[in-house]
Formats: C-alpha cells, sequence, structure tokens
C-alpha cells in the first residue's frame, strides 16, 4: 500500500483522472475492453466531471459501482443516479452502464442478480475506486454488519452481498461489492479528502481488525497494489 498526498483538491484530481485514464485506454489496447467500479458519495463527483470530458475509447469500458442504497436509481443518494449525472455524459456516454440496484423490495433479494450482472462485467477490474468512511468502512462493508464476515470471505464466490449499515445516511438497506470482488482488480485506489480521513486512514493503517474498520480487509491484502490519495 502506498500513501499519495497531494497539496490540494484539484491537483489530486488531475493526476488520478490522468492515471485512470491511461490505464483504462491501456487495457482496452493490451486486451479489447476495460472496467471501473466507482464508489458514490461527494468526493468523487469532481472526478467524475473530469473524466466524463476526456477523450478515451469509452465504448469499450464497462462501469460500475462499489456498491449502492436499495433506494430508486432517480433518488438523490443513489450511487446510479451520482454515476449517470455526473460520469455517464458527455464523452463517457457512450461507456457500458451495470447497475446494482433491482426491482426487488429487499437488497437480499436482488443479490443474486445483482451477482449475476456484476460476473458480467470483464475481470479483473482496470480500476477500483473506492472511498473510506471516518469509521473505516468502504463501499458498504461496514464494521460490525452482520453480513460482514461473509462479504470478507474471499473463498465465497458471490460478488456481492447484501448489506444492513445500521446508522448509515440514508437507506441501512444496502448492497456492495464482495472482498473477493474488490481483489480481482489491477489496481486499486482509495480516494479521501481532509483531515478525518487522513485520522481515519492512519487508524485503519495501524491496526489489523477488519470487524473494527473493513478497509484493513483491503489494506492488509497482498493480490492487488493499493494507493490510498488524499488532499486536504
Amino acid at each position: 500500500m502506498a500513501f499519495r498526498g497531494f497539496p490540494d483538491f484539484d491537483t489530486m484530481i488531475a493526476d488520478l483522472a490522468n492515471e485512470i485514464l491511461a490505464r483504462l485506454s491501456r487495457d482496452v489496447r493490451l486486451r479489447g475492453n476495460a472496467s471501473m467500479a466507482v464508489p458514490g458519495g461527494t468526493t468523487p463527483g469532481p472526478l467524475f466531471d473530469v473524466l466524463s470530458k476526456s477523450d478515451a475509447p469509452w465504448d469499450k469500458i464497462w462501469v460500475t459501482l462499489t456498491d449502492e442504497r436499495w433506494i430508486a436509481t432517480t433518488q438523490d443518494g443513489s450511487n446510479e443516479h451520482l454515476v449517470r449525472t455526473r460520469l455517464l455524459r458527455d464523452k463517457a456516454a457512450n461507456a457500458h452502464s451495470v447497475g446494482m440496484k433491482t426491482a426487488d423490495g429487499k437488497a437480499r433479494d436482488g443479490e443474486a442478480k445483482a451477482n449475476v450482472a456484476i460476473a458480467s462485467i470483464p475481470r479483473p477490474f482496470t480500476v477500483m475506486l473506492l472511498g473510506m468512511g471516518d469509521d473505516g468502512h468502504t463501499a458498504s462493508l461496514f464494521p460490525h454488519a452482520p453480513e460482514l464476515t461473509e462479504a470478507l470471505n474471499t473463498r465465497d464466490p458471490a460478488l456481492v452481498r447484501a448489506v444492513i449499515a445500521k446508522g448509515a445516511q440514508q437507506a441501512n438497506e444496502r448492497i456492495s461489492l464482495s472482498l473477493r470482488a474488490i481483489i480481482n482488480s489491477e489496481w486499486i485506489v482509495i480516494l479521501i479528502k481532509g483531515a478525518e480521513k487522513r485520522a481515519a486512514y492512519e487508524a485503519a493503517a495501524g491496526g489489523s481488525d477488519v470487524s473494527e474498520m473493513p478497509v484493513r480487509a483491503v489494506f492488509n491484502q497482498s493480490t492487488v497494489p493499493v494507493d490510498v490519495y488524499w488532499s486536504p
């Protein structure tokens, strides 16, 4: 794992966008396709804006989510809604979009269909872009969630898991990539901003209890390189 600190947010976003575009374009050139999983939240929005206006072989690139709230995809707070309105437009409008939310009333009932959808994406993922909460969650892998153990079990073939995220903002019911899916990637990036996230990163990097801070499962694996991008 490597920590990359930047003097300001705009510099970080420009650097990360260039690296992502280079990797996506390289995979399209070498294997005929590329894929990327992205989070929701406020931090990646400006990155999505830059990517959407950038030249890339978007018609050969698949984009999906790291996790999703179990709410309508037209609703504010839906990660799919964010990606469709900030990333999959302008030059990136031709990318292949794969969502997680189904018409099922409960996330658990939609788990199998979401698993099939994610399995259809070319993998390994070229880029796995993750966020991290102050509590050490990543994707929707929340501390002490009842489903956390199975979601972190890399011997489990599931690519997605329904999760009940008690106390989370908006919908507690979520669906998330499993650790198995997350590490089926060529490059993992954790994008964070601000002093509180820096403190959370340092706490996570300094410990090993994944139930306390699930992002440690990403930090502590040795299969895929991880870069943490941080700015004030």
